[in-house]
């Protein structure tokens, strides 16, 4: 991985990362034209620079980030089925990774859903806030996080409709959703950094700098991309991101089968 793909990656990061589209899919498929997805270091970097955009939810709801301890155990609730089952299916998951065609599956699965979740869960009546879910909410929004684990999917996506079948609003579905995307991306790249120097891998000085190029501009894109996304999404709703999902998942399909093969295993 040179400097610029690592910025191009970056970028698609944080502007992926909140909307439901699958910020993990965008850069597989990225990294897949580039020639680098199979790398080792280009797995771990996709991963950690998840964090660089994560952190950008602290910055902007710094005030309501930090409020009472029930909220956190909340988050905690929301955030343990993703433990669980990211431990137990770690080998699984890191095969999904390497395979563009479960990724173009899955954004035509989750486009053909998003073209309906509006008329699905059209009425909110509950939570007028985040720190207002109760503690079965954040758990039944934990069990959809989990869908995410598949490469495609979403994790925002499917957090955000976890939400909406609560009955929670758009806007405070997508708010919990970035919220809970804090425990949930520290505790991912923990989990892959073990994981890295497990297998006997050591980072050199250009791979950290790339590390920090990548947190830094995720971190930045991210900042714009968040309000940008929930003033769109409270006024337009999910249609036209299912819209560009299944027209991505076609064209993903197209250009593997037709065109040129992006096996990347």
């Amino acid at each position: 991985m040179n400097t610029l793909q690592a910025i191009i990656l970056a970028i698609i990061e944080g502007i992926t990362e909140f909307l439901p589209v699958s910020s993990t899919g965008h850069m597989i498929i990225a990294s897949s034209f580039f020639g680098i997805a199979h790398e080792d270091f280009t797995k771990l970097f996709t991963i950690v620079i998840q964090l660089g955009a994560i952190l950008s939810v602290v910055v902007l709801y710094f005030k309501r980030f930090f409020q009472t301890l029930d909220f956190y155990f909340k988050l905690l609730v929301a955030f343990i089925p993703a433990v669980v089952l990211g431990l137990l299916l770690s080998d699984f998951i890191d095969g999904l990774l390497e395979n563009p065609v479960t990724v173009a599956i899955s954004l035509l699965i989750g486009g053909l859903i998003l073209l309906k979740v509006d008329e699905w869960f059209n009425k909110p009546n509950t939570a007028e806030t985040s720190q207002e879910i109760s503690y079965l909410q954040a758990f039944k929004i934990g069990l959809f996080q989990c869908i995410a684990m598949i490469p495609g999917v979403s994790r925002s996506g499917a957090s955000i409709v976890g939400g909406m079948s609560q009955k929670l609003s758009r806007t405070t579905a997508a708010e919990f959703s970035f919220f809970l995307a804090v425990p949930t991306m520290f505790g991912a790249t923990a989990k892959k950094c073990y994981d890295y120097y497990k297998d006997g891998f050591v980072l050199s000085h250009d791979q950290i700098n790339l590390l920090i190029i990548g947190n830094v501009v995720a971190f930045i894109v991210a900042l714009l991309a968040i309000k940008t996304f929930i003033g769109f999404l409270t006024k337009n709703g999910f249609k036209v991101f299912g819209i560009y999902r299944i027209a991505a998942g076609i064209i993903l399909l197209v250009i593997h089968f037709f065109i040129h093969p992006l096996t990347i295993i």
